[in-house]
């Protein structure tokens, strides 16, 4: 099978990249320049260009391609954030449009922060509340909810009849690579920082990298799923209790808590923003389950101690 995957050159790129090449399939991923697991062509993420070419003829395309959303929120940054998820869909869209013989399947990255901050029950494809509207939050908070929202609407609308589309809405992706999101949790816990941010009350939707690869598998198979499709562990859990199994399975003592002032300042001066820290995403995977799809980690505490394992023997492949 060939997969040609934008935007592939980051940790979801090389999880993907790493597992694909072990099982002998060919992978192109497109990128803006930078150098991943597999052969590597280029783009400016807008334009159609020789990359197109990959496209042509290939079994699977999965565009993972936006940029990053760890930074500060200013008008520039969301701008960008805009129009690099916007831009690379509509130009997949028009590559695969163009082809003599298109893909037969395009995931398409999308996020579970686009269902609304809440306590009160779990978000599933059915019945989640898609977010925005939600009283007592930040009212900037409505941004990432746009942008998810544009992402799913260039997807949907571009004309690729042959070929069947899935939106990812993917939850933190944990794999001890270095600086994935796993990477940055355990280094604080490590420096005794890992305790409550705010109330740490607001839920905190993972996937471990091992499953994210076997249901990005799955969808790829599956001729009969397509729309949105939650990537994401079964069993969200309050960013406290999250932070208390990670500590027990890196056998840390001590998790300061960070309240939300302690949290602006820090996210200040990391020029990120407390929205990654301090939003409820409670998402849960309920197309997968009804697919089928047993979690080999379907508890955070298995996964954190599967993932400091790794972590400390330096990573490793993840298993397809």
């Amino acid at each position: 099978m060939k997969v040609v995957i934008p935007g592939g050159t980051g940790q979801v790129g090389a999880l993907l990249a790493r597992a694909f090449l072990a099982r002998g399939d060919e992978v192109v991923l497109v990128s803006r320049g930078g150098q991943g697991e597999a052969r590597t062509v280029s783009w400016d993420g807008r334009t159609l260009g020789n990359w197109a070419k990959e496209v042509d003829g290939a079994d699977a395309v999965i565009n993972l391609a936006g940029r990053s959303v760890n930074c500060r929120y200013t008008e520039e940054n969301l701008r960008q954030m805009m129009d690099s998820r916007v831009d690379s869909t509509r130009v997949v869209g028009q590559a695969i449009q163009r082809a003599a013989k298109p893909p037969r399947v395009w995931l398409q990255m999308s996020t579970a922060t686009l269902y609304a901050h809440r306590l009160d029950a779990p978000n599933d494809e059915a019945t989640g509340l898609i977010g925005g509207d939600e009283p007592g939050v930040p009212a900037y908070w409505k941004r990432s909810i746009d942008i998810a929202q544009a992402w799913e609407r260039t997807l949907a609308e571009a004309d690729t009849p042959h070929t069947r589309k899935v939106a990812l809405r993917t939850a933190m992706v944990m794999s001890p690579d270095k600086e994935g999101i796993f990477d940055v949790l355990l280094g604080l816990t490590r420096r005794g920082l890992g305790g409550p941010a705010g109330s740490g009350q607001q839920y905190v939707s993972w996937i471990h990298g091992q499953d994210f690869v076997r249901a990005v598998q799955l969808l790829l198979e599956r001729d009969d799923l397509s729309g949105p499709v939650n990537l994401a562990a079964p069993n969200p859990l309050p960013q406290r209790e999250l932070m208390a199994k990670l500590r027990e399975a890196a056998h840390v003592s001590v998790g300061l808590p960070a309240a939300k002032w302690m949290l602006e300042v820090g996210a200040f001066f990391m020029r990120t923003d407390t929205e990654l820290l301090l939003k409820s995403r409670r998402v849960v995977p309920g197309r997968l389950l009804d697919a089928g799809f047993t979690f080999e980690y379907p508890d955070w505490g298995t996964a954190a101690k599967n993932l400091v394992e790794r972590w400390r023997a330096g990573g490793g492949p993840v298993r397809s």
